[in-house]
């Protein structure tokens, strides 16, 4: 069994968007309540949040745009975009959001814990480097990358994004970089509209982007298909020193902002898949920071299911390398993954066998 280090924070509680908004400080209080309960807990760690400095915010965001946030400390409530507002505690809760993913980078790459979950809020993965959008202010995931890469002197890393939306922000922000393969299956067409399959990279970055664009209505056999067809074959090939996971809980089927049909054990089943390759890559480092999940039934029950597979291991789960069976796999997400592997076989060689 091993160790997982949590990171938490009770100022993630403070940042609203407005009342009603789905992206809710409740959110946290279901996940701090199922934690309170877990079976495992003794395996947890609780590893402080701290703030992430200006200059470690500036390797992704523009310095105007970091400044516009800071701002709405002076207000009571400030709209940035139509999904997206912010309170007097925002800026407090999104620098110590982003800080928080580092917290858990660090908690790892310094062999504290082999694995870690950073519990964070507001959520990141839709923010550019100079506009919030998508619920998002800070973009978390792509901030612990750069820390990673130029901190810990790391050459690659890998950044899986199995939230129902695709992570506009994070791939704009390695669009041009070799360092860091990005991979996103997602629900298209749907927000915020971009990850068509040809999104693939641009200048030394081409062939690093990897999208997957799938229809609603997806179920458990879909994903882990993609994953075996499409993630594992070009991770492998690319060999990460560490793995990212921009974790969002709103594929599941019950979830009110989407229509995927994931189950909670998916989560877990997904996890274990990317344990098996960390093992062989890089020694079982792996990060996840949440983006969305907004039923909230869903949302505990499958970050469960994603610690107890971090706690278990991989060989808890037997055939979490077993092939799903063609019949089970959608006939449009087999023409997907096969379009997306032909779009990327001239850049990987384990993709381009077939």
């Amino acid at each position: 069994m091993k160790s997982v280090a949590i990171i938490r924070d009770p100022v993630y509680l403070c940042h609203s968007n407005g009342p009603m908004h789905p992206e809710s400080p409740e959110r946290l209080v279901v996940i701090d309540r199922m934690l309170s309960g877990f079976v495992l807990k003794e395996r947890l760690i609780d590893i402080p949040a701290r703030d992430a400095t200006f200059a470690e915010l500036a390797r992704v965001h523009q310095e105007g745009y970091i400044r516009r946030i800071e701002r709405t400390r002076q207000r009571s409530y400030t709209v940035l975009d139509p999904d997206t507002s912010a309170c007097a505690d925002s800026y407090a809760a999104a620098i110590r959001a982003a800080g928080g993913t580092l917290a858990a980078v660090e908690a790892v790459l310094s062999g504290q814990a082999s694995s870690a979950f950073a519990f964070v809020r507001p959520p990141g993965h839709h923010a550019e480097a100079d506009r919030a959008m998508g619920f998002c202010l800070f973009n978390n995931v792509a901030i612990a990358s750069l820390y990673a890469l130029r901190r810990h002197a790391l050459e690659r890393i890998l950044i899986v994004d199995w939230d129902v939306h695709h992570g506009n922000g994070t791939m704009h922000t390695f669009y041009d970089s070799s360092e860091v393969l990005y991979f996103s299956v997602h629900q298209y067409p749907h927000y915020p509209g971009s990850g068509e399959i040809g999104e693939i990279g641009r200048n030394r970055g081409r062939g690093y982007t990897v999208n997957v664009p799938l229809s609603g209505g997806k179920a458990d056999a879909d994903y882990v298909y993609v994953f075996q067809e499409v993630l594992l074959p070009v991770a492998r090939e690319f060999s990460p020193q560490l793995i990212l996971v921009s974790a969002g809980f709103d594929t599941h089927r019950n979830d009110p902002l989407a229509g995927m049909a994931l189950t909670s054990d998916a989560y877990g089943r997904l996890t274990a898949m990317l344990q098996n390759l960390s093992t062989q890559c890089c020694a079982d480092r792996i990060v996840l920071t949440l983006e969305g999940g907004y039923d909230h039934a869903a949302l505990s029950e499958g970050i469960a299911s994603v610690l107890r597979s971090l706690i278990q291991g991989p060989a808890a789960e037997t055939d979490a390398e077993t092939h799903v069976p063609a019949s089970a796999v959608d006939i449009e997400t087999r023409e997907v993954a096969d379009k997306v592997r032909t779009t990327l076989s001239p850049y990987w060689k384990q993709l381009s066998g077939r």
